[in-house]
């Protein structure tokens, strides 16, 4: 359902306080027996970060409202958003975020990755204060998780693992050769100077150390 918002509430999102205030407005404009029911609303936002449009996705109950994907996503992607913000109220007044709310933000995620629309905050609110999973620091910490990610993304990523641990192999052997050619070398150069010193013709200098005519004679 879309949620009416006047035009000065249309702003640009600088920061968590600017999306609470907006939803506390929101929230209150419901009335009491509504407000005791958990709410959950996408905010779609435009490149500069502007406002364009607030939709209730889910209405459920005093502790859990039921979140689709499907529907979280069509609608942003109808209506062109280009980020996203999830908020929802917790009636409690705990804004301590649940194994569900985390779960639920998790899973999104993955989702956005796949459809490059950005999550960029999950704000859980109460009629007074709020909580951000950007600020403190959860957001980023469930968007390293594993727990939803597609198969076909696990397999990328390990072929992305398996590519860098053989380069890291590889460049070591490279190393090690590189390492082990510059001390025959050295040891080719030690020899000849002993050899042009007691004063061996360049041939058989040539010939014990593999070193070329131009090289010996520049010792």
């Amino acid at each position: 359902m879309n949620v009416r918002i006047k035009e000065e509430d249309k702003i640009r999102v600088l920061n968590s306080d600017d999306i609470f205030s907006i939803m506390q407005k929101i929230l209150l404009r419901e009335n009491k027996i509504r407000r005791d029911k958990e709410h959950f609303w996408i905010i779609g936002l435009a490149n500069n970060y502007r406002i364009l449009f607030i939709e209730l996705i889910s209405l459920g109950t005093v502790n859990m409202s039921v979140v689709h994907p499907m529907e979280v996503f069509s609608f942003a992607l109808q209506k062109r958003a280009v980020k996203l913000i999830l908020a929802h109220n917790h009636p409690s007044g705990d804004l301590i975020p649940s194994k569900d709310d985390k779960d639920v933000t998790n899973r999104l995620l993955q989702n956005s990755l796949f459809l490059e629309v950005p999550i960029i905050d999950h704000i859980i609110l109460s009629e007074i204060t709020y909580y951000s999973f950007t600020d403190s620091g959860l957001l980023e910490k469930l968007s390293r998780s594993k727990k939803y990610v597609t198969a076909y993304k696990q397999e990328e990523d390990r072929l992305k693992e398996l590519g860098k641990k053989e380069g890291i192999e590889i460049g070591e052997q490279r190393g090690e050769e590189r390492g082990v050619k510059k001390g025959l070398k050295e040891k080719a150069v030690e020899m000849a100077r002993a050899m042009k010193k007691d004063k061996r013709p360049i041939e058989e200098i040539q010939k014990y150390t593999e070193l070329s005519p131009k090289e010996i004679k520049s010792l």
